[in-house]
C-alpha cells in the first residue's frame, strides 16, 4: 500500500490582485460586500447578477444562505451542536462513513488543499479578516485547486461554522474514503513495516483530533477506527488534527476485538496501552517489525476482549501523583516511542 502523499505542492509565487492590500482590516482585494462568489480558477469573479454579491437570485438573506445549506453542504448550528457533543454521527447504526466533508481552520484547509487528495467543492473566507501568510496561501492554493471561493459575513461563516472558532474559514469537500483494514497492514514500502494506530471508543473529538496529529508527525501509516461508539472525522477533529487527516489512510470496522484478529492474521504485532500493566512500553523492541498501537476510551481504557487480542499490554512509567495520563498524551508518547526505534534501528535520528 502506498499511504497519502505528504509531500505539497508549493503556492504560486503571486496572483494580480491578491489580498495584499487591504485597508480598515478589510480584503479590498475581493470586490462587492459579504457574499461575493469567484472560482478559484479566474481572476474575474463574477458570475453574480443583481447587488449584494449574490451568486444566487434573490436578495442575500438568510433564505439565499439556506438554500447553500442544504444545497451546497455548508455546515449549519444542527452540526455544531452535535460535534460539541462528540460526533456528529455518533450512536448505533448512524454513522456510514469516516466523515471529513467539513474542514475548518486555517492549517487544516491549507492542508486539504495542498494535499489534492480529494476534491474541494467550496471554501468560504469571512470578510473583513486582516492579512496573513496562511490566507495567501488558502487563497493560492484554490486557485490552483479551481475551487470556489466566496467571501461571506463574519456572522454568516460563524453561524455556518461547525466549530468554536473556525479562524474565518470554512470548506466543503468530498468524505474521506475508506482504506481496506488489509491494505493497512502491508508495507508502506521497502523498509517501511507498517505502523497503526488502533483507536478504541475515544469519543471526545479534541482528543482524537490530538491523537491523529501527533500520529501523523511519528509516521503511522494508518489508523484504524470503530463504526460505533466513536468520534468521526467531524470538523472539531480535522481543525485540532491540524490537517493530519490528509496524510493518514482509515479503516472502519465493525469491532476493534475482530480487527485486531485480522491485524494479527497479517503479522503485525498488537500492543495495547493500559495503565496497572506491568510491563513497560521502553522494554518491548519495536524498531523493525510490524506493529499496531492500540488505545482506549477515555473514561474505561480497552476493553477487555481488546485486552486478550492483544499480542502485548504494556503501561507508560509515570513519577507523578496523578494516575493516568490522558489517552492523546499516552498515545503521542506510545508513537514516538516507536519513532525513535525506527529511527534508531535505520540509523537515522528520532
Amino acid at each position: 500500500m502506498t499511504p497519502p502523499g505528504r509531500g505539497r505542492p508549493k503556492p504560486p509565487a503571486g496572483r494580480g490582485g491578491s489580498r495584499s492590500s487591504r485597508s480598515g482590516g478589510s480584503r479590498s482585494s475581493r470586490s462587492g460586500s459579504s457574499g461575493s462568489s469567484r472560482s478559484g480558477s479566474s481572476g474575474s469573479g463574477s458570475s453574480r447578477s443583481g447587488s449584494s454579491g449574490s451568486s444566487r437570485s434573490g436578495s442575500s438573506g438568510s433564505g439565499s444562505s439556506d438554500r447553500f445549506d442544504r444545497r451546497q453542504g455548508a455546515p449549519g448550528k444542527p452540526s455544531r451542536a452535535r460535534d460539541r457533543a462528540g460526533s456528529a454521527d455518533r450512536g448505533p447504526g448512524a454513522r456510514v462513513g469516516l466523515g471529513g466533508d467539513r474542514v475548518e481552520g486555517r492549517r487544516a484547509v491549507i492542508e486539504l488543499l495542498a494535499a489534492g487528495r480529494r476534491r474541494v467543492e467550496r471554501l468560504w473566507l469571512a470578510d473583513g479578516l486582516e492579512s496573513s501568510a496562511q490566507l495567501d496561501e488558502i487563497e493560492a492554493l484554490a486557485a490552483r485547486r479551481k475551487v470556489p471561493v466566496e467571501t461571506v459575513s463574519r456572522g454568516r461563516l460563524a453561524a455556518a461554522a461547525g466549530t468554536e472558532a473556525p479562524q474565518g474559514v470554512v470548506a466543503v469537500a468530498r468524505p474521506i474514503e475508506e482504506t481496506p483494514l488489509g491494505d493497512l497492514c502491508e508495507a508502506a514500502g521497502p523498509g517501511a513495516p507498517p505502523f497503526l494506530l488502533v483507536v478504541a471508543g475515544v469519543t471526545d473529538p479534541h482528543n482524537l483530533g490530538a491523537l491523529l496529529r501527533s500520529a501523523e508527525c511519528a509516521g503511522v501509516t494508518g489508523v484504524v477506527l470503530p463504526r460505533h461508539r466513536s468520534a468521526n472525522l467531524s470538523p472539531t477533529v480535522a481543525k485540532v488534527a491540524a490537517g493530519a487527516i490528509e496524510h493518514l489512510a482509515f479503516s472502519l470496522v465493525g469491532g476493534i476485538p475482530a480487527a485486531l484478529g485480522q491485524i494479527a492474521g497479517f503479522g503485525v504485532r498488537t500492543v495495547g496501552l493500559a495503565g496497572e500493566a506491568r510491563r513497560s512500553l521502553y522494554e518491548l523492541d519495536l524498531g523493525g517489525s510490524p506493529v499496531a498501537l492500540v488505545v482506549g476510551s477515555e473514561e474505561r481504557g480497552l476493553p477487555q476482549l481488546a485486552r486478550r487480542r492483544c499480542d502485548d499490554l504494556v503501561s507508560i512509567p509515570q513519577q507523578g501523583s496523578i494516575s493516568s495520563l490522558n489517552v492523546a498524551a499516552a498515545g503521542a508518547v506510545a508513537c514516538f516511542e516507536v519513532a525513535r526505534q525506527r529511527a534508531g534501528a535505520s540509523g537515522g535520528r528520532a
